[in-house]
């Protein structure tokens, strides 16, 4: 079976992102690291096959994403909508906020992630 996870083409561009988080992303990532959420192990900047992940609990195979503006628009959403579709196939869940949420009620968000940290069942 081929390696989907961190593919090292994308290591540069791992790296970059995780030095050049957004605001919010570094903000939720204050509340995800060192397990600070139900005990559970979060990676930044994760790649799965061609895709980088902004959070990845790899014991509950859940994504958090975090999306800016320049994902409301038909280009970006179409994108989004491939790469949710990729991760499900590989049985991975994806969970995504507005960047805002995470601004506005940070607590409401961690509370949600907590909701889904539980492994996902084989095949479903």
């Amino acid at each position: 079976m081929q390696q989907i996870h961190n593919n090292s083409g994308l290591e540069p561009r791992r790296k970059e992102l995780r030095s050049a988080l957004t605001p919010a992303e570094a903000s939720l990532w204050n509340s995800l690291q060192r397990s600070q959420v139900n005990g559970k192990k979060f990676r930044r900047q994760h790649s799965v096959g061609s895709y980088i992940l902004d959070f990845y609990c790899p014991e509950c195979r859940l994504v958090v994403e975090l999306d800016g503006q320049g994902h409301f628009n038909s280009m970006m959403s179409e994108y989004d909508y491939r790469r949710s579709e990729y991760l499900k196939k590989v049985n991975i869940r994806v969970l995504r906020f507005e960047n805002r949420l995470v601004f506005e009620n940070l607590e409401g968000v961690l509370h949600m992630i907590s909701d889904y940290l539980t492994p996902p069942v084989e095949g479903s």
